[in-house]
């Protein structure tokens, strides 16, 4: 890269730097989100295709979920990585929805390479974008129908739509009744008077072996875990229970040691000083009045002979997140120092064991305990696994229809009827920035146009009906991907969530403007060991496999 300075060019970057500018690096940084979004499209709707993962290790992950083939997939293009966020973003602010907010964001590159090319400035384009996204929003808004707290049947209906096309929805019938019993056992009532469902307080486990159709919501904590001692009890009422996460062993010297020992009895010495060591842990426990011991870490087998002759049932390195759960559902506090451990730090429940399942199951008696498990079951580890990605999917979107008291029709009818309305407000847009908006409009179709492609349906004679049909009114007309036809998907049971559908909008929006707004891609050079760094080549080495493949 040079610059004249008084007639001669100053070098400025290295020879073995890259660069691309202006309409180069507009169409690579297109084509690389594009790619993406291509990736992810023919996963869309009731019957979107898998696709199979396979990691360097040779680990396989079969799943349709948008985020979850896009955060295995190796990318090393920067670019590519800004649409990935779309879908991270998507997953966790609304949960769901993360193919179409990857696909609407790359049917919005793809419009605005249309647009460029007919020389309009990007700045238009984006401004444009941001005043359709805008807009769109707020059509979503007015198409919203509202719905009842109590009304059951329509949060199953939203749980059934979001576990369609995935590994749960052979058993959707019987997953989205504990979905939304879920749900509700885990709503709680706001200072404001708001009612809010609390997920934080509904955890999913899993557990293979037995059919998804013998799935279960528990009351409680589920612990798969043995005793730590044969001879403790199973079961305990009322218990006071223990969580500590430092370990019920001797500390380990720090560096290796060596003692001389010359005769036996300093031998039985030392053994007997780490035994009592150990006893007075046992004796701190004992004082507490714990019935129940949950452990993160480890637990001598001392520790575990002294305490099953207490009578006191332990469980050893428990995970951290069932830790934190049991913590909320038995109201303990978690110890980290048994010396300085009192009574209050104890958490009261009623603890059950499961021979058969080996599994603890633990309840909060306190009125104030809501917390609640779903145990999810498959054959296989690869079934579980993705029956309860659809799960987790089913069980955001639901807890926010249920928070929100609001729903919109699926199959697409939200994004034709907005689509539709875009257009009708493009006319009052001036300038160039109309036919941006219009190009937004135009790539909201590409909602309806995959879901038929993906369903073996022709997408243009799809798209054709769906306008027809809402120009005459009938703004909740989806497509029926099943049997074809257009209907009043609502009514059908495609149900979804404008929360959902409003984040896709703003997530794919600011992606493709933050795409479109670069014209400059700088590539630094390889930087030398021996010299003196270059001024921009250190700066952008996070550029580095920026001109490479996407995988």
């Amino acid at each position: 890269m040079s610059q004249q300075m008084q007639g001669q060019p100053m070098i400025i970057m290295g020879d073995d730097a890259e660069r691309m500018k202006d309409k180069s690096a507009q169409e690579h940084n297109i084509a690389a989100a594009r790619a993406v979004a291509e990736s992810v499209r023919s996963t869309l709707g009731p019957k979107g295709m898998d696709k199979m993962l396979v990691t360097s290790l040779g680990d396989i992950v079969v799943t349709n979920d948008g985020v979850t083939i896009l955060e295995e997939m190796d990318i090393d293009n920067p670019t590519a990585e800004m649409i990935v966020e779309v879908a991270e973003t998507q997953e966790d602010e609304a949960g769901d929805g993360t193919t179409t907010a990857v696909a609407i964001a790359g049917e919005l590159l793809k419009n605005a390479e249309e647009l460029l090319d007919q020389d309009i400035h990007p700045t238009a384009i984006i401004k444009g974008f941001n005043m359709a996204a805008d807009q769109a929003r707020e059509e979503l808004d007015d198409v919203t129908i509202d719905v009842d707290r109590d009304d059951r049947e329509t949060f199953r209906k939203i749980a059934q739509t979001s576990m369609t096309g995935k590994g749960a929805e052979q058993y959707k019938e019987n997953l989205s009744d504990l979905i939304v019993d879920g749900a509700e056992a885990v709503t709680v009532e706001a200072d404001d008077g708001s009612t809010i469902v609390d997920l934080a307080f509904l955890k999913v486990e899993t557990q293979t072996g037995r059919s998804a159709g013998e799935s279960e919501l528990l009351e409680g904590a589920v612990i798969d875990k043995d005793p730590v001692h044969e001879e403790m009890p199973a079961e305990s009422e009322n218990a006071s229970v223990l969580v500590i996460d430092e370990p019920l062993e001797l500390d380990e010297a720090e560096a290796d040691t060596q003692a001389s020992i010359t005769d036996p009895s300093q031998l039985q010495n030392f053994i007997e000083q780490e035994e009592q060591a150990l006893r007075e842990k046992v004796d701190q426990i004992v004082d507490l009045g714990a019935d129940v011991v949950v452990c993160q870490k480890g637990i001598d087998d001392m520790v575990q002979h002294y305490l099953a002759k207490e009578g006191i049932l332990a469980l050893k390195r428990v995970k951290r997140s069932d830790v934190e759960f049991l913590r909320e559902i038995i109201g303990a506090d978690v110890v980290s120092n048994l010396d300085t451990a009192t009574e209050e730090f104890l958490g009261t429940g009623n603890i059950r064991r499961d021979e058969s399942e080996e599994l603890f199951y633990i309840e909060g008696t306190d009125d104030d305990s809501h917390g609640v498990t779903l145990l999810l079951r498959g054959s296989t580890e690869h079934v579980v696994d993705e029956l309860e990605r659809g799960v987790e999917d089913a069980l955001d979107v639901v807890g926010t229809a249920m928070s929100r008291g609001e729903a919109l029709p699926g199959g697409g009818a939200p994004e034709v009827e907005v689509a539709a309305r875009l257009r009708q407000y493009a006319d009052s847009v001036s300038g160039r920035e109309q036919l941006a908006v219009e190009a937004f409009a135009d790539s909201l179709d590409v909602v309806p146009r995959v879901l038929a492609e993906n369903a073996g349906l022709d997408s243009i004679d799809t798209l054709v009906d769906l306008r027809a049909a809402h120009s005459d009114g009938d703004g909740r007309a989806g497509l029926n991907v099943f049997s074809g036809d257009i209907e009043d998907t609502f009514e059908a049971g495609v149900v979804e969530t404008p929360s959902a559908k409003k984040q896709a909008l703003t997530s794919a929006s600011e992606a493709a403007n933050l795409v479109l707004k670069i014209d400059d891609i700088i590539q630094a050079g390889e930087s030398d060991d021996d010299g003196p760094a270059g001024g921009m080549g250190g700066g952008m080495g996070g550029m580095g496999g920026g001109m490479g493949g996407m995988m």
